[in-house]
C-alpha cells in the first residue's frame, strides 16, 4: 500500500505536504506549461494587495553563493484585477489556491481579505507582514507584535477564510508571532521569510541592487529556517508550513521531522519548475524505506534534547 501524503491546514485539505511558495510562482499560468499544476500541494500565489503595484526599479535580482537576493517590490495587478485576470484560470484546478496578501495599513489588509473571502476559488490566505508600516513610520508589521497583532485581528475580522500569518526571521524570538498568532485566530502559520541582505560590486563600490538591499533566499538560508521552524513548531498547536533553500527531499523532511506539516519550495522554481513534485517523489520514497504509512507520522519526529544552558543554545 502507497504511505498516505494527505496533510491538514486547519480546514483545508492537502492531497500531499508540498506547495509553492508565494513569490516564486507568479499566479500560475506563468508555470502551467513546465509542471502540473493538478499535482501540487497548493499553489501560494504572488502577493496581492489593494491597487495595481509596480514594484522596485531594475536590478531586482542578485546571485550569491547558494542564495539569491532579490528587491522585487511585491509588484502586482491588485485584489480586483487577480480576481478577473487569474482566478478564474485557477479554478479549473483541483488545487488549493492560497493568496499571498499584503498591504500598506492594517486596514488595507482587512480590505483584500474581505473582497478575497467573497470569491470562489480561493482556498485560504496567507499574510505577508514583512511590508512597511505607512502608518506608523515605515515599521515593518511583521517585526513589531503590536502591528503584527492588529493585522491578524483586522484579517480574521475580515474573513471566515483559513488565514496564514507569514512570520519574518528577523525577531528576536519568532515563537512569540506563531502563539500571538494562534491567539488571534490564525489556522496555521508560514516561516520563514527572506533574510534582510546586501550585496556590493568591489569595482565601482556601488549596491548591485537597485533597491541597495534586499531579501536573501535559497540553500543559503536553510539551517536558519530549519531552527526557527523547530521554534515555532513547539511553540503551537496550530499547523506549521515550512520554506527556505528546499531543493531536494532532503531539505522538506528536515522541515517535516522538526514539527512542519507542510513545506513551500520557493528559489527552486527558478532552477527546475519540476522541484516541488520531485520533492512530493522524494518524500513518498523516504516513507516506503521507513515502513512508515503516512507523512503524519513523520512530522516532530525530531530526537533532541531542549539545550541547557539557555537559548539559542549558541556553542563556540
Amino acid at each position: 500500500m502507497e504511505p498516505d501524503l494527505t496533510v491538514q491546514i486547519g480546514p483545508l485539505r492537502l492531497r500531499h505536504p508540498v506547495m509553492v511558495a508565494s513569490g516564486t510562482f507568479g499566479y500560475g499560468p506563468e508555470y502551467a506549461e513546465l509542471v502540473d499544476l493538478a499535482e501540487l500541494g497548493a499553489i501560494v500565489v504572488k502577493g496581492i494587495c489593494l491597487e495595481p503595484t509596480k514594484g522596485n526599479p531594475v536590478p531586482r535580482t542578485v546571485e550569491t553563493p547558494s542564495g539569491l537576493i532579490n528587491a522585487i517590490g511585491l509588484p502586482g495587478p491588485g485584489v480586483d484585477e487577480f480576481v478577473r485576470r487569474y482566478l478564474p484560470f485557477l479554478r479549473q484546478f483541483p488545487t488549493p489556491v492560497i493568496v499571498n496578501i499584503w498591504g500598506h495599513t492594517v486596514e488595507e489588509y482587512g480590505e483584500v481579505a474581505r473582497r478575497l473571502a467573497a470569491e470562489e476559488g480561493v482556498s485560504a490566505l496567507e499574510i505577508n507582514v514583512s511590508c512597511p508600516n505607512i502608518k506608523e513610520g515605515s515599521r515593518a508589521f511583521g517585526v513589531h507584535l503590536d502591528s503584527f497583532r492588529r493585522v491578524v485581528d483586522t484579517v480574521r475580522a475580515a474573513t471566515d477564510l483559513p488565514i496564514i500569518p507569514k512570520l519574518a526571521p528577523n525577531v528576536p524570538d519568532v515563537s512569540v508571532f506563531a502563539r500571538a498568532a494562534e491567539e488571534a485566530g490564525a489556522d496555521a502559520v508560514s516561516l520563514i521569510n527572506s533574510i534582510p541582505a546586501m550585496a556590493v560590486d568591489v569595482e565601482t563600490r556601488r549596491p548591485k541592487l537597485a533597491n541597495v538591499t534586499g531579501g536573501l533566499t535559497g540553500p543559503a538560508i536553510h539551517p536558519i529556517a530549519v531552527k526557527l521552524v523547530w521554534d515555532a513548531a513547539r511553540a503551537v498547536r496550530i499547523p506549521v508550513i515550512a520554506m527556505g533553500g528546499i531543493m531536494t527531499a532532503d531539505d522538506a523532511l528536515e522541515f517535516l521531522i522538526v514539527g512542519a506539516t507542510a513545506v513551500a519550495v520557493g528559489t527552486a522554481n527558478f532552477v527546475d519548475p519540476r522541484t516541488a513534485l520531485l520533492v512530493r517523489d522524494g518524500i513518498r520514497g523516504y516513507l516506503r524505506r521507513h515502513g512508515l504509512a503516512s507523512v503524519r507520522d513523520l512530522i516532530g519526529t525530531v530526537q533532541a534534547d531542549t539545550p541547557s544552558c539557555g537559548e539559542p543554545g549558541y556553542t563556540y
